[in-house]
C-alpha cells in the first residue's frame, strides 16, 4: 500500500509528519500519470502544483477556509487530495469526475472554474460575504502566471488590494499559461525571479523591524517602516504588488514543502491582503512533460513509458492544422492580413502561421477582449485581422465584438475552433453558443463549412468582405483531405448550395452537420421519400433566392446545427420566413437548453441525434407526422 492510499481526506493529510510529505508527493505524480495516460487531461499544471496542493491542505482547513483554484488544470491533486482519489480513475470520463472544479462535485471545490482569471474576484466576493456574515475563516486564491495576463485578475486584485480584507493571492508561476506567457506582466514576474538580492534586503529589513520594536517601542517601529518603504522602491519588483495593496512574499521555491508550509503558516496568521509568489515547473517529475511544456498541457491518453499517443493519429487532418496550414499558405499569397490569437497557438494551428510569419502574428495572452479591440483598431487602418480564439472563450469578448468592431463594421475575421460539442472538457468549455450570440450581433456575417475546401473557400472570402465576418468548426478531424489551397477559389458571398434536390420537406444542414444529413436523407431515399438537402454555409446572411425557391415547394424545413436550439440558426430561419413564408414549419433540430455533461464527442452526437440515424430517425417521424408522401 502507498502512502496515498492511506489518505482519504485532508484530515488524514494533516496526520502525516513533515518528513512523510516528499513521499506523499512522489505518490502523487505516480498515481497522476498513470491515470491521464488513459483518460487524457491537462497534466503539466497539476504536475506542477503537487507540493503547493500538498502544503495548502496541510496549513489550511478545507472546507471551512475556501482555497480557489483559478483554474481546473492546476487542481488534480486537490481532488486526489479531498476524497476523490478512489475515482480519479475516472476523470474526465462519462460519468466520472470533472476536469475541472465543480461546486456539485464536492465542498472541497469552492468555486467552479474552467476559464482562466476569475479566482481573484470570486475569492473577494467570499471575503466580503464573510465579514459582512461575521464570520473567521481564511480565503485563499491560487492564480497562475498565465492568469495575470487577463484583465479580470486585475480588477479583482484592484478592489480587494484596497480593502484591507483578510484575502491570500497565490501567484503559482511557472512561467507558461499553455503556451509560454506573453507580455509585461511575464517579464515582471521574471525580474523578481532574477532580483533575490533586493528580496533579501526586504527580508532583512521586516527581521530588524520587528526585533528594534521590541526594544525602543512604537517610534522606531515607524521609522524601521519608513526605510522597508524606501527599500522597496529602490530595490523589490515585488513593489507591483505592494502598489496594488498586498503585502508581498517571494519568490518561494513551489517544489520546497518545508518552505511552503512555513510560508503559508507565516502568512496565514497575517492580516490584509497578502501575496505569496511561488515557483514551480510545469510538468515536474515527468521526463515527457518537462521537456516539452506547451505539448503537454493538455492531451488524449498516452503511453507513460514512449509518450506517444494510445490511438494512432490517421485518416483526414484535424479542423485545427487545416486551418492553421490554410492561413499559412494564404499569408504568402496576401500581406495584408494578421492572425490574433489568446494564449492558444497550438490549439488554434496559429502556430504554423507563426513560424512563417512571425511579424504579422499576435499572441495576446488569456485578453480576449483586448484580443478583438486590439484587432478592431488594426482593422482601422487597412489591415485585415483574423481572431482564431476558441468559442468558448470568445464569449468573454462579447462586448468588444459588438461595441467595438460591430457598431464600426469593421473588417475583423472570427474563428472560432472548438464550436459545437466538445467531449471530455465538459460543461465549460462546450462551444455550443456562438451560432446564437454571433447571429445576434449587427452586420455580422456568420458561417460554418462543410469541410476544409469549404472552410479555406471561407477563409478567402472573408478576407475579401467589407465587414465583421466569423466561422466555425470542431474539435475533430476534418470529414476528408483538403485540396491544395491554391486551387480553392472564393465562396461567393451570401450562397448556399443545394446538394439534393427534392420535395415536400428540405433539410437545411449547418457545418459539421451536412455530411450526417446527406447520409441521413441518401437513406431515407431509398425507402421512398424524397427530402431536398441545403448546405446552407452561409446562416447570416441567408440565400435568399434559394430559401424562397424551396419555400414554394415545401411544407417543412428542417434544420440541422451543432449548437444550441434556442436562438440558433432554426429560430432565425423560422423568424425570418414567420415574415413571408407562415404556411411553411420549420423543425430545428439541435442541442437542447441543458449543460452538457463531458463524455466523448461522438456519444454526445448521438444523445442529441446528431448522426445519419438520428437525423433519419427524426426526419422519418415528420413524414409520418405530416402524411407527407413522396412523389
Amino acid at each position: 500500500m502507498s502512502l496515498l492510499d492511506t489518505v482519504k481526506n485532508p484530515e488524514d493529510l494533516k496526520r502525516l509528519s513533515r518528513d512523510q510529505l516528499p513521499e506523499l508527493a512522489r505518490d502523487i505524480r505516480e498515481r497522476l500519470i498513470d491515470c491521464v495516460s488513459h483518460t487524457g487531461g491537462h497534466i503539466g499544471a497539476s504536475l506542477g502544483c503537487v507540493e503547493l496542493a500538498i502544503a495548502l491542505l496541510y496549513q489550511f482547513d478545507s472546507p471551512s477556509d475556501k482555497v480557489l483554484w483559478d483554474v481546473g488544470h492546476q487542481a488534480y491533486v486537490w481532488k486526489v487530495l479531498t476524497g476523490r482519489n478512489d475515482r480519479f480513475d475516472t476523470l474526465r470520463t462519462e460519468g466520472g469526475i470533472s476536469g475541472f472544479l465543480r461546486r456539485s462535485e464536492s465542498p472541497h471545490d469552492h468555486f467552479g472554474a474552467g476559464h482562466a482569471g476569475t479566482a481573484m474576484s470570486a475569492a473577494f466576493g467570499m471575503a466580503t460575504a464573510r465579514d459582512l456574515l461575521g464570520l473567521d475563516y481564511e480565503v485563499v486564491a491560487v492564480v497562475g502566471d498565465g492568469a495575470l495576463t487577463c484583465g479580470l485578475s486585475y480588477e479583482g486584485m484592484n478592489n480587494a488590494g484596497h480593502s484591507d480584507r483578510d484575502i491570500i493571492l497565490i501567484v503559482n508561476d511557472n512561467g507558461m499559461s499553455i503556451s509560454p506567457n506573453v507580455g509585461a506582466i511575464a517579464k515582471t514576474l521574471g525580474r523578481i525571479v532574477a532580483n533575490p538580492f533586493a528580496n533579501g534586503v526586504r527580508d532583512g529589513v521586516k527581521h530588524v523591524t520587528q526585533r528594534l520594536g521590541g526594544v525602543f517601542g512604537e517610534g522606531i517601529v515607524d521609522f524601521a517602516k519608513n526605510v522597508e518603504e524606501s527599500v522597496k522602491n529602490l530595490f523589490s519588483e515585488g513593489m507591483f504588488f505592494e502598489e496594488m495593496g498586498f503585502r508581498y512574499f517571494g519568490p518561494i521555491d513551489g517544489h520546497n514543502l518545508d518552505k511552503l508550509c512555513d510560508t503559508l503558516a507565516f502568512v496565514r496568521d497575517l492580516d490584509g491582503p497578502r501575496v505569496i509568489h511561488v515557483l514551480t515547473e510545469k510538468g515536474k517529475g515527468f521526463a515527457h512533460a518537462e521537456s516539452n511544456r506547451e505539448k503537454w498541457h493538455g492531451l488524449a491518453a498516452y503511453d507513460p513509458e514512449t509518450g506517444e499517443a494510445r490511438k494512432a493519429s490517421s485518416g483526414p487532418p484535424a479542423w485545427t492544422q487545416v486551418f492553421g496550414e490554410a492561413i499559412t499558405t494564404l499569408g504568402h499569397e496576401r500581406k495584408d492580413f494578421v492572425v490574433i490569437t489568446a494564449a492558444m497557438p497550438s490549439g488554434t494551428g496559429t502556430k504554423i502561421f507563426a513560424q512563417e510569419h512571425p511579424e504579422r502574428f499576435f499572441d495576446v495572452g488569456i485578453a480576449e477582449g483586448h484580443g478583438v479591440t486590439f484587432a478592431g483598431g488594426l482593422a482601422t487602418q487597412g489591415i485585415r485581422p483574423i481572431c482564431a480564439i476558441y468559442s468558448t472563450f470568445l464569449q468573454r469578448a462579447y462586448d468588444n465584438i459588438i461595441h467595438d468592431i460591430a457598431v464600426q463594421k469593421l473588417p475583423v475575421t472570427f474563428c472560432m475552433d472548438r464550436a459545437g460539442l466538445v467531449g471530455e472538457d465538459g460543461q465549460t468549455h462546450m462551444g455550443l453558443y456562438d451560432i446564437a450570440y454571433m447571429l445576434a450581433v449587427p452586420g455580422m456575417t456568420v458561417t460554418a463549412p462543410r469541410d476544409g475546401d469549404e472552410l479555406i473557400g471561407l477563409l478567402r472570402t472573408a478576407l475579401d468582405h467589407d465587414g465583421p465576418f466569423c466561422t466555425r468548426y470542431p474539435r475533430d478531424k476534418a470529414p476528408r483531405q483538403p485540396s491544395s489551397v491554391s486551387d480553392i477559389p472564393a465562396v461567393p458571398y451570401g450562397t448556399w448550395d443545394l446538394l439534393r434536390e427534392g420535395h415536400d420537406l428540405a433539410v437545411f444542414a449547418v457545418g459539421t452537420m451536412v455530411d450526417p444529413a446527406l447520409e441521413a436523407v441518401e437513406k431515407l431515399a431509398a425507402e421512398g421519400f424524397d427530402p431536398a438537402v441545403v448546405n446552407c454555409r452561409f446562416m447570416k446572411p441567408l440565400d435568399e433566392l434559394m430559401l424562397e425557391r424551396l419555400a414554394l415547394t415545401c411544407t417543412t424545413i428542417v434544420t440541422v446545427e451543432e449548437g444550441t436550439v434556442a436562438n440558433g440558426f432554426g429560430a432565425y430561419l423560422a423568424g425570418r420566413l414567420q415574415a413571408t413564408h407562415p404556411e411553411v414549419r420549420v423543425v430545428p433540430i439541435g442541442v437542447p437548453d441543458v449543460l452538457m455533461e463531458q463524455a466523448p464527442r461522438a456519444k454526445q452526437l448521438a444523445k442529441f441525434g446528431l448522426t445519419p440515424s438520428g437525423l433519419a430517425e427524426r426526419i422519418t417521424a415528420l413524414y409520418h407526422e405530416e402524411s407527407l408522401e413522396a412523389r
